[in-house]
């Protein structure tokens, strides 16, 4: 047991990846652990379509986003760096949209978000309102 970090969000992926950079990707699909063992706390969402070919229906497998796993008691270490490292295991693909995490402390709040091609740490600022113009 330790400090558990709440995350919930999803960057989507454009143009989604295809098959082959899914199958060759150490973010394997959410849900397919090779033998039950996932190394990484981020997976691809992968979606599937038939589509009707000359041979038959064919099953289009892409990746459409980055999310978290659903892990019981996470602890958010190396988050910002395992986004980062997907984002440079596919230069051509957009990532958008953030992770939000919330720590046990009710003042533990940040995001995850891409600026520029980086994955960055937010943290808030808060801010006292003035009190009718005293200080």
């Amino acid at each position: 047991m330790g400090y558990i970090t709440h995350v919930r969000g999803e960057f989507v992926i454009e143009p989604p990846l295809t098959w082959n950079e899914i199958k060759a990707s150490p973010f394997e699909p959410v849900g397919r652990g090779k033998y039950g063992i996932v190394e990484l706390d981020l997976g691809l969402r992968v979606e599937e379509a038939s589509v009707d070919t000359d041979e038959g229906t064919l099953v289009r497998r892409t990746g459409t986003a980055l999310v978290m796993r659903e892990i019981d008691e996470y602890r958010a270490r190396g988050l910002v760096e395992q986004v980062q490292r997907c984002i440079d295991l596919f230069p051509g693909h957009t990532f958008t949209g953030r992770l939000e995490c919330e720590g046990e402390e009710n003042t533990d709040i940040w995001r995850v978000v891409i600026r520029e091609g980086r994955a960055v740490k937010v943290e808030p600022r808060i801010v006292w309102p003035d009190e009718d113009g005293a200080q």
